[in-house]
């Protein structure tokens, strides 16, 4: 076993997760829901996120409308307002940046900041900035968040949770086997149950029994995300932050869920459409093309059934795309079964333009193709998605997807601004009742 000998704070990382985040966003909102349960997700039926009163009902997210109603009748249930929660998101980073430019979104809700060497610049201690920026986090959204200071990214992550919710957990180099002899491994980020059962049969069962290993056996035993890992908990920062928008996807994936369940083909060739174009967009606009797509359908009682597509070549292309899922829909379509969901996955992703002319012309037309897609990404950027879109995906594109209560619209596309519409809307959350 190797000891640990650390300083306080070799490095200053700062992890903030938000509390019950798109839950807290229509709490913030809408300050009459404080204090109560509330669910959203009810577009899709299940639960997509829970506050933290309706969690203390014995609500879980995943759950089904009705399951919510047997444990919670007074659960206020909301269609998720993505829209919203994005604004949110984006302020939350800006806030974090008054203090430094050095942060990583890792997700909508939660990112990572590396504090090193800003007592001097802000004149205050790490302890009090983390303090510092939590205050003015919950000040200026109205939300609440759980925050961790510590020497690495893993360990900040660790002590973000260590007080759920609200909390602020300092911890410092030389009291890292306080914490991490309190934490089983299996908690660690990056350690997944396989690598979890591997380091069990070992001994190990806690974060500090891994830590606490000879660094010979832990290089001849574990791949080198896992080594960087025990750096980490050994309080020796390893794993960089990343800065800049993410591009490096290994997959990109769409889903939609629509009510009422279907048995119409050309429906649910519609639903794909729509998903492809999603997914398309979203590749086109990290310069990625895929070499294979995948797509599958979800019945009414929840069964799944899909099928892969490998491409002559690579294509961030619906027109490309939609017409192959139609030829091969029919592996995987029963039409006695009504279904509830759709989906595509794009996956072995690469860059965009990296291939060979051919000599059949092949390259040349699909370089064409790309044009009048770079002109189609304009007009959506300027009008609005969708503005232009695949005849196959009108279908889905009409109307709503749902029907019934679950068509209710999120509350910041019923209360439109003078001058906005349902594809151009200012970047401001609506606050209070617009009348």
């Amino acid at each position: 076993m190797q000891p640990l000998t650390l300083r306080s704070f070799a490095r200053a990382i700062l992890h903030i997760d938000a509390d019950a985040f798109f839950a807290s966003c229509e709490q913030a909102v809408n300050p009459t829901l404080k204090g109560k349960p509330v669910v959203t997700g009810k577009e899709r039926g299940i639960a997509s996120a829970v506050s933290y009163e309706a969690k203390a009902r014995g609500v879980k997210r995943g759950m089904t409308i009705r399951e919510i109603k047997q444990l919670c009748p007074d659960a206020i249930h909301l269609p998720s307002d993505y829209e919203t929660y994005s604004l949110f998101s984006q302020r939350m980073f800006a806030i974090v940046r008054r203090y430094t430019p050095d942060v990583e979104e890792y997700s909508i809700d939660e990112c990572f900041c590396d504090l090193t060497g800003l007592r001097r610049p802000l004149r205050m201690s790490y302890e009090t900035m983390a303090a510092r920026i939590k205050a003015d986090l919950e000040h200026d959204l109205g939300l609440t968040f759980a925050v961790g200071l510590a020497p690495t990214k893993v360990v900040a992550k660790l002590a973000s949770k260590w007080q759920k919710p609200a909390g602020l957990t300092i911890i410092r180099g030389t009291d890292l086997h306080l914490y991490l002899d309190q934490v089983p491994i299996e908690n660690v980020w990056g350690i997944g149950p396989q690598t979890t059962a591997y380091l069990t049969r070992f001994g190990i069962t806690t974060a500090l029994d891994f830590a606490r290993q000879d660094e010979l056996w832990v290089r001849s035993k574990l791949t080198k995300p896992h080594q960087d890992i025990w750096h980490e908990l050994r309080g020796t920062a390893v794993i960089p932050l990343e800065f800049g928008e993410h591009h490096a996807y290994q997959s990109i994936s769409k889903t939609k869920t629509f009510t009422p369940p279907t048995s119409d083909r050309d429906m649910l060739l519609a639903q794909l459409s729509k998903n492809v174009e999603n997914a398309c967009i979203k590749a086109r606009r990290h310069k990625l093309e895929a070499r294979r797509v995948s797509f599958f359908l979800r019945t009414q009682d929840f069964r799944h059934t899909g099928y892969e597509l490998v491409l002559s070549r690579p294509t961030n292309v619906p027109s490309v795309i939609v017409p192959l899922i139609n030829t091969h829909l029919d592996i995987i379509y029963r039409p006695t079964l009504r279904y509830r969901l759709t989906g595509v996955v794009l996956s072995h992703l690469r860059g965009e333009g990296d291939t060979q002319l051919d000599l059949f012309g092949e390259t040349l037309r699909a370089e064409r193709v790309r044009r009048i897609y770079d002109g189609i990404d304009r007009l959506d950027a300027k009008y609005g998605k969708h503005t232009v879109f695949l005849g196959s995906s009108f279908p889905a594109m009409q109307g709503q997807q749902h029907t019934g209560d679950r068509a209710e619209l999120p509350r910041r596309q019923r209360m439109l601004l003078q001058g906005e519409n349902e594809r151009q809307r200012l970047g401001i959350p609506l606050l209070g009742d617009v009348r």
